[in-house]
Order: C-alpha cells, then structure tokens, then sequence
C-alpha cells in the first residue's frame, strides 16, 4: 500500500518508484523478524534457516536444498551462534518458541541484509537469550553499512541494545532521541512501567 502522504525511502530508494525486478533486488536486502516468525513448521530447521538464501539461489538449488540442504556449513554455523546446531534436523515444529524465535534470527544470519527489521525479536527468550539475540541483531546489518529497526517493548532491552528510541503512540511519533539522552525514568515512563 503506497503512503497516504510523503515517500517511503528503504536503504536509498524509492520502492514505489523501482521496476518489478529492481524491488525484488531491494527486498532481499531487507531481512525481517516477524513476531509471527513466518517458518515452516512441517520442515527441517536447516530448512528454514536456508530460506534467508533464497533470494540467491535459482529456483533449482533451493528445490534441490528441499532434499539435500545447500550451504550447509553456512546454516550450521549461523545455528551455532544462536545455540541450536543440535537442532538442525529435528522438525521446527517439535521446537519451543524460543528455540523457533533463533530460528528465525539463525535464518536472518545466513541471508546477511543490509536492513534488519524486527518485531519483538526477542519476546519468548529468557533474559541472557535476550541479551544475546539483539546483540547478534545488532551486529549483523550495522557491519554492513545498514541498520537494525526493532520494536521492543522492554525498556532494557532498549537501553542495552539500541542508539536511538522513537516511540508511538496512536499512530504519531511521541519520542524521538538518542538512547543516551534518556533516563530510565524517561524509558519507563513511555513504555507505562512503575518503577
């Protein structure tokens, strides 16, 4: 859906403005972890850590992957990062929701974006899992040249992990500083938190 007013800018350019092809290109730039998470439980957990590949590949390897997962050491090694090369072949379904939350993160490890986007990347891990998961999220596209946009709903998390808060509420923009500027009474008072 286009904005109703001014343009939306994703890494430089103009999405609206761009050819079928070149959005595509943009897109796979951008990697994403939806609150939902968007995995395939019925498949391997290789499987959906892969699919942060799959702007790479032809449509032949990521079918041939189905089978004989590709990029193997890759998937492996972005599993290790998150504490799940164990899990690799075990069906993501069988796993907790904490374990499929670095699944997805696992996945956004191998497809290396430019742009992480991500809703509560963190909201079923304990508080060290946490902890861990923004710090790989911040590392990942910042070493890029990019960014990590996150919606957090843990002050903490926000004081630890992020350079700069920019808060809504009701659809418009109610806070907008660097992290450092603000006092924990500054933080907990815009996410509602009695201290």
């Amino acid at each position: 859906m286009p904005p109703s007013a001014g343009t939306v800018r994703v890494l430089g350019a103009d999405p609206a403005g761009l050819s079928a092809r070149d959005r595509r290109r943009l897109w796979a730039r951008v990697g994403t972890v939806h609150q939902s998470l968007e995995l395939v439980g019925r498949l391997r957990v290789v499987h959906n850590v892969n699919a942060g590949r799959l702007a790479d590949w032809s449509g032949a390897r990521a079918a041939w992957s189905l089978v004989r997962p590709q990029g193997l050491p890759e998937a492996l090694a972005a599993l290790d990062r998150v504490g799940l090369a164990d899990r690799a072949f075990e069906r993501t379904e069988r796993l907790s929701g904490g374990q499929r939350q670095r699944v997805a993160i696992a996945r956004l490890l191998v497809q290396q974006p430019d742009l992480v986007l991500a809703d509560e990347p963190a909201s079923a891990l304990d508080p060290v899992l946490a902890d861990r998961a923004l710090t790989l999220l911040g590392e990942l596209a910042p070493a890029r040249g990019g960014a990590l946009v996150a919606a957090l709903h843990d002050p903490g998390l926000v004081r630890r992990h992020c350079d700069r808060v920019v808060g809504l509420a009701e659809g418009r923009v109610v806070l907008d500083r660097p992290v450092a500027t603000l006092s924990d009474a500054d933080l907990a008072e815009f996410y509602g938190v009695t201290t």
